[in-house]
């Protein structure tokens, strides 16, 4: 324990100064839904996207950075993440409405920007009420609910490649596709640029209600969980390909694969990372057993297991590839 105290001290003091905040041995749970998932190195909150920009350009070169956003769709090994941790918040959550058009912070959550869009008269950008995170992880993954998604709505965006220069970027250079974007991994997004149409402030309204209805009804949002496990293979949807596996209310420690919607996980109150992590590489393993199918994780993992070593899959998909 004192080695690693060494250890992130060594680290804060190579790291540029900032006008937001730096934490050492940052608990990372208390960020995701699962509420699970060791400590950052280091966890950093910008205080707008110029105190990230420096940062960007003055962090030494060797020290590996990750950025999260509202924790949703999140899982956090439990032998946390080694280096710097971004986390964005208010400095980059503002939320301006002029015409159809949104103007909206990486930081801003998607529901606040449905909010914003709805007391505007712009209809269109409903569908974020029913997705649970940020603008920035939206745009990296192309998020997408009741049958709109961010593709349909992002006119262009700011991001910042690793050397913190600032990129403008066009639908195009976007490349949105299903669950996915174009853009470099280690970029990060700190704006993006939306475009509704003029619509009934009380229709929208109704249809956001709609969204939330539905969400309440049909997932397990009262229990610490994270978005759809698993993205939707081309002509499936995962939930039917788990359910016909036998996977609906399979365990695995604190770990449950919901009763109410079987492409959740739900932490029972004493999952680690690993639990969730391992049924979540059980159900993909019998899933295709089953069916044939491959499913690939639409929730993102990162850092290390609490050995210190990244987890790897099974021997089944090698045999398979």
């Amino acid at each position: 324990m004192m080695a690693a105290k060494k250890t992130t001290q060594a680290l804060l003091e190579r790291l540029p100064e900032v006008r937001g905040s730096l934490e050492a041995d940052a608990p990372l749970d208390r960020f995701t839904w699962f509420r699970v998932g060791g400590a950052a190195d280091v966890l950093f909150r910008p205080a707008d996207s110029d105190d990230l920009a420096a940062f960007l350009k003055a962090k030494p070169a060797d020290v590996p950075l990750t950025m999260i956003g509202l924790g949703s769709n999140l899982l956090v090994r439990d032998g946390g993440v080694p280096g710097v941790v971004v986390r964005l918040g208010r400095g980059l959550g503002a939320v301006k409405a002029d015409g159809i058009t949104v103007v909206a912070g990486a930081g801003a959550t998607d529901r606040s920007v449905a909010a914003a869009a709805r007391d505007a008269g712009i209809a269109g950008l409903e569908f974020l009420t029913g997705v649970p995170g940020m603008i920035g992880g939206a745009l990296r993954m192309n998020a997408g609910a009741y049958g709109s998604e961010m593709r349909d709505i992002v006119t262009a965006a700011k991001a910042l490649s690793p050397d913190g220069e600032l990129h403008d970027l066009t639908p195009k250079e976007l490349g949105f596709s299903y669950r996915h974007s174009g853009v470099p991994e280690d970029w990060i997004f700190i704006e993006a640029t939306l475009q509704g149409e003029a619509g009934n402030i009380q229709t929208i309204t109704q249809r956001m209600q709609e969204i939330m209805t539905a969400r309440e009804e049909s997932q397990p949002l009262r229990t610490p969980t994270g978005g759809s496990t698993f993205a939707n293979p081309e002509g499936h949807k995962a939930w039917e390909l788990i359910d016909k596996a036998g996977c609906r209310g399979l365990m695995r420690g604190g770990a449950q694969v919901s009763e109410k919607h079987c492409n959740f996980l739900i932490n029972t109150g004493t999952a680690t990372a690993a639990d969730l992590e391992g049924l979540g590489e059980e159900i993909r393993r019998r899933v295709h057993q089953e069916t044939g199918v491959t499913l690939e994780w639409e929730i993102r993992r990162i850092g290390v297991s609490a050995t210190g070593l990244e987890p790897v899959a099974g021997d089944w998909e090698a045999d398979d590839a």
